[in-house]
C-alpha cells in the first residue's frame, strides 16, 4: 500500500512529467564552442536562505532537468548520459576524493561511448561538439583543470555555445536518441507483473535511492532493496523479490524524495517550490504526510502547523479550534497518509505507516490537544511568547535529558504521532520517560539561566503524563464511569497519588515562605523522587519540616497569615489521604506529578480564581 500511495502521489503532482528525465542539481556547466573547444566551466551555486542559527551563508547548486539517472552501485556502475560527475565525465579526481588513474580512464570511457553513439546516430551539432571535446581529453591533447570547489558528487552538464544557455541534452535530436535508447533497454528480459500496478513489464529495476533521509547516508538510502540473503525468499534473487516496473519505481522514488525534501522543486519549473510535507522527529526520524486526493490539500497544507503549533495565521480560523481540543465540522472521507521514516546505513526503515481519512485525522488531533491541555507553570515571557498548545517538538524534547531530542528513541516519537493521528492510547513508555525526566530536572527550575526552559519542559512532561493516564483509563475501562484528570486542579480528585502530589506542593511553598528562594537544597531537590515512589518512608519527615517552617513563618507578622492558610491546606489534603501508601505504582506516580503540578499553579492564583475552581469541582 505504501508504494501504491507513493505512485499515486507522483501521478497527482506530475512529479515525473517525462519518465526519461528527472530534476537534479547540476553544479557545473561546461560551455563548448561549435568546434568542441572549451570556453569555460562555471558554477550554478546560489545562496540559500536558512531560517536556523547558521552563521555562514549556505550555497546550493541550481536544479535542472537531466536524463534519468537510476541508482548505481559497485565498481562496474554504468555512466549516465550527458550529465555525470568528474570521474565519469573527465576521468579526473576532485580535491575531496582521489582514485586510481586507471579507474578514471575506464569510467570516463563509458561516458564517452554513450556520447559517441549519440553523435554518430544523430549527427547533432551539440552532441558532436561534446564528442570532440571528450576525444581531445582522452587522446591527451587537452588538459582540464577542475574548479577547486568541485566535489566528487557534483554533476557536470554541457552547453553548446550557439544555443545560448540550453543544455546539449535538451536538444531535440539528443532527447529523441535518449528516449529511443531507454525504450530498447526497458524491453529486455522476461515479462513480469508489477507488484504496484499489476501491469506486465520487462527489464530490470533498481529502486532509486532517496537523499536527505535523517540517519541515512549522504549518497542516499533505498526503501526497497535486497542486499543480503536474509531479505530474499522463494529462490528469488535481489530485485526479483519485489518486481516493480522501471517507470513505476522511478515514480515512487520521486514521490519519496519529494516528501522528505524540505523545499522540493516543482518538476515543471525547478526554480519554484512545492509545499513541504514533512516534520522532523528527534535527530534521525522524519514524518511525511499527504492526502490521497486534491480535495484533502487544505488539511494537508496545515497539518505541519497544527502539530508544530507555529504561526496561527497559517492554520486559519477553520482548523485553529483543534488546538483548543475542538474538532471543526469537517466530514472529508478522502484518504490521508502518514509515513514515519529513518535512515540506517544505506536503507530506509519504515517506523510507522498510518492510513485514515482527513475527517478522522482532524477529530483525533483535536482529541490529542484536549488530552494534553494543562495549566502552565512556566510564565510566558514577552520575548519568548507562549504557544497555544504543546507542539510535537516540545513533546519530543520533553522526553530527553535537558531537552536534547536526539536522545529520544525514534520509535517512541513515531508512536506519539500514531496516537495523535489515530486516537489510540499513548504508549506507557511515554509516561515512564516523562516521569523519569520530570523527577530528574525538577530542581533545574530554580536555575537562573535555564529555569524557564526547565519549567517549560516539565509542563510538557506533565501534559504527556495526563494524556497517557486519561487515554489508558478511557480505553481500558470501556463504558465504565471514571474520573479523568482535568487541565487545572481538581479539589474533588481523591486519588492518594494525586493528593500526595498536592501535599508536596504545599510543603514546598511553606519552605519558600519560611526560608525564601535562596536555599542550597530545597525539599523538592532532596525528597521529590522518594515521596513520589515510596510516600510512607518520606512524607512523615516532610510533615515535620512543614510544621517547623510554619512556626518560623508565623514569627513574622507579614507571613503569619499565609503560613496558617497553608497549614489549613495541608490538613485538608491529609484528611483525604488516610494512611500513607508504602509505594505508588506507575500510574499513581504520574498522578503525584499532576497533583503537584496543579496545586503549585493553584497556590499562586488569585483568591477569586481559586474559588471559581472549587465551585466548578462541586458542580
Amino acid at each position: 500500500m505504501i508504494l501504491q500511495a507513493l505512485h499515486e502521489l507522483a501521478r497527482r503532482e506530475s512529479l515525473i512529467p517525462d519518465p526519461d528525465f528527472e530534476v537534479k542539481p547540476v553544479a557545473w556547466i561546461v560551455r563548448l564552442d561549435a568546434k568542441g573547444k572549451l570556453m569555460g566551466i562555471s558554477g550554478t551555486h546560489h545562496e540559500v536562505s536558512d531560517s536556523g542559527t547558521r552563521k555562514k551563508p549556505r550555497f546550493e547548486a541550481k536544479v535542472f532537468e537531466v536524463p534519468i539517472q537510476p541508482k548505481r552501485s559497485g565498481t562496474k556502475a554504468p555512466a549516465y548520459f550527458m550529465v555525470d560527475n568528474a570521474k565519469y565525465v573527465f576521468g579526473l579526481p576532485t580535491p575531496d576524493k582521489q582514485f586510481r588513474h586507471e579507474e578514471g580512464r575506464e569510467k570516463s570511457g563509458w561516458f564517452y561511448e554513450l556520447v559517441l553513439q549519440c553523435a554518430r546516430e544523430t549527427g547533432d551539432e551539440g552532441a558532436v561538439a561534446v564528442e570532440r571535446f571528450l576525444r581531445a581529453i582522452r587522446e591527451g591533447r587537452l588538459k582540464i583543470d577542475l574548479p577547486e570547489e568541485a566535489k566528487s558528487n557534483d554533476l557536470f552538464a554541457f552547453v553548446y555555445a550557439p544555443d545560448g544557455d540550453r543544455f546539449v541534452h535538451e536538444r531535440e535530436a539528443v532527447r529523441k536518441f535518449w528516449k529511443a535508447k531507454r525504450a530498447v533497454g526497458g524491453a529486455e528480459g522476461p515479462a513480469r507483473i508489477c507488484m504496484v500496478t499489476g501491469d506486465e513489464f520487462a527489464g530490470t529495476t533498481f529502486f532509486p535511492s532517496t537523499k536527505k533521509v535523517p540517519g541515512g547516508q549522504t549518497s542516499g538510502a533505498t526503501l526497497v532493496s535486497f542486499n543480503s540473503k536474509a531479505f530474499e525468499s522463494y529462490g528469488w534473487e535481489s530485485k526479483d523479490n519485489a518486481p516493480i516496473a522501471p517507470a513505476v519505481a522511478e515514480a515512487c522514488g520521486k514521490a519519496l524524495q519529494r516528501l522528505v525534501d524540505l523545499a522540493p522543486p516543482k518538476p515543471s519549473s525547478p526554480e519554484e517550490k512545492l509545499p513541504r510535507l514533512n516534520l522532523t522527529l528527534g535527530g534521525d526520524s522524519i514524518i511525511c504526510y499527504w492526502a490521497a486526493k486534491d480535495q484533502g490539500r487544505e488539511f494537508e497544507s496545515v497539518f505541519q502547523a497544527l502539530l508544530g503549533v507555529t504561526d496561527p495565521a497559517i492554520v486559519g480560523n477553520l482548523y485553529r479550534s483543534i488546538w483548543r481540543g475542538i474538532a471543526p465540522p469537517i466530514d472529508d472521507p478522502e484518504a490521508f497518509y502518514v509515513l514515519c521514516l529513518r535512515g540506517a546505513q544505506g536503507r530506509i526503515i519504515v517506523q510507522d505507516w498510518i492510513e485514515g481519512t482527513v475527517a478522522e485525522a482532524v477529530k483525533n488531533l483535536a482529541r490529542h490537544f484536549a488530552d494534553l491541555d494543562l495549566v502552565r507553570n512556566a510564565p510566558p515571557p514577552k520575548e519568548r511568547g507562549h504557544p497555544e498548545g504543546f507542539p510535537l517538538e516540545s513533546l519530543t524534547s520533553a522526553l530527553a535529558p535537558r531537552g536534547d531530542k536526539r536522545q529520544v528513541p525514534a520509535e517512541l516519537s513515531a508512536r506519539i504521532v500514531r496516537s495523535a493521528v489515530t486516537g489510540v492510547p499513548y504508549p506507557l513508555s511515554v509516561m515512564q520517560r516523562a516521569l523519569l525526566r520530570y523527577r530528574a530536572e525538577i530542581g533545574d527550575e530554580a536555575d537562573k539561566t535555564d529555569g524557564w526552559n526547565a519549567r517549560n519542559r516539565n509542563d510538557a512532561r506533565a501534559a504527556l503524563i495526563k494524556a497517557v493516564i486519561n487515554r489508558r483509563r478511557r480505553f481500558l475501562t470501556g463504558t465504565k464511569p471514571f474520573k479523568e484528570v482535568t487541565p487545572e486542579m481538581d479539589p474533588g480528585n481523591t486519588d492518594p497519588g494525586y493528593l500526595l502530589g498536592r501535599l508536596m506542593a504545599v510543603i514546598e511553598r511553606m519552605q519558600q515562605l519560611a526560608l525564601g528562594q535562596d536555599v542550597n537544597a530545597t525539599v523538592i531537590d532532596r525528597y521529590f523522587s522518594g515521596a513520589s515512589a515510596a510516600p510512607a518512608a518520606v512524607v512523615p519527615r516532610l510533615l515535620k519540616n512543614l510544621r517547623h517552617h510554619a512556626a518560623k513563618a508565623k514569627d513574622d507578622d507579614q507571613r503569619a497569615g499565609m503560613a496558617m492558610w497553608l497549614e489549613r491546606q495541608a490538613d485538608e489534603i491529609l484528611a483525604g489521604i488516610g494512611a500513607f501508601p508504602k509505594h505508588l505504582d506507575l500510574e499513581r506516580q504520574g498522578l503525584f506529578v499532576l497533583g503537584y503540578h496543579h496545586q503549585r499553579h493553584w497556590l499562586w492564583l488569585k483568591r477569586e480564581e481559586r474559588e471559581a475552581l472549587e465551585q466548578k469541582a462541586r458542580i
